[in-house]
């Protein structure tokens, strides 16, 4: 059984507050520093970069007896990602932990103007993105900083790692973590760690610092409308119905954890 696992996306969906639910366990140790994320598998490697210099370099805090994990949510929109986590790690655990795209694109919105990338209202923003991708500049960001809906149409990134991977791939939803921190346990079983829970808290990681604004109730709208042709294919996909599916006017309040 391989002793390394990733969390590879997506991005706003409460993976940083996995990662240190993870991290808090006795058979885990989640890469360090956690920022910026160690991206390691978005470029080529050199080759003295191999397995003893990951480990030295992200893991060197680690005990013997636990699993070691990379949470890098840029993964899963980079399909080229894919032969590099093969060469250098195998056929490793993977977790892909989803949330409602329509929260999403608000964190999302929330972040980029955060960071200065951003500069257009929240509904400007989210309208603008209804009609196509957004330019960026790859020089400044690994993934763009404005695909406030493409990246929510979580088929399409999780198709090529599906394909790569198979069963090694979890999708996890976190509304569904929230509401039962014990499926917590399920996810420690299929990262290779002992099963024993301990503590898993709400407490916010990674919190925006000003409450979300509301969206026009004719734009959420049509966000519902444009997701649900991809809630559709991840049912398909994975076997379960998301939980936000029968939502129709869900509010853009984000949850206390990112």
């Amino acid at each position: 059984m391989s002793r390394h696992f990733l969390v590879i996306g997506a991005q706003r969906c409460g993976t940083t507050w996995l990662a240190a639910q993870l991290d808090a366990q006795a058979g885990v140790a989640m890469a360090q520093p956690v920022r910026p994320e160690p991206k390691v598998f978005l470029h080529d490697l050199s080759p003295d970069q191999d397995l003893a210099w990951y480990e030295r370099t992200w893991f060197a805090h680690a005990a013997p007896h636990q699993v070691l994990g990379e949470k890098s949510t840029s993964y899963l929109d980079r399909a080229d990602a894919i032969p590099r986590v093969r060469a250098l790690l195998g056929d490793v655990p993977l977790v892909v932990q989803l949330r409602d795209p329509v929260a999403r694109a608000v964190s999302h919105w929330r972040f980029s103007t955060r960071s200065g990338l951003e500069e257009r209202a929240l509904d400007a923003a989210l309208t603008a993105s209804l009609d196509g991708p957004l330019p960026w500049d790859p020089e400044r960001t690994s993934v763009s900083p404005y695909a406030y809906l493409e990246r929510g149409r979580y088929v399409d990134a999780l198709q090529p790692w599906l394909d790569a991977f198979g069963d090694l791939l979890r999708v996890q939803f976190l509304e569904d973590l929230l509401a039962e921190p014990g499926l917590m346990r399920e996810t420690l079983v299929h990262v290779g760690a002992r099963p024993t829970l301990g503590e898993v808290t709400r407490q916010p990681v990674n919190q925006s610092e000003t409450p979300a604004p509301t969206l026009d109730p004719a734009l959420l709208a049509a966000l519902r409308q444009y997701f649900s042709e991809s809630d559709r294919e991840l049912e398909a996909v994975t076997g379960r119905r998301p939980p936000w599916a029968d939502v129709r006017s869900t509010s853009t309040r984000e949850d206390p954890v990112r």
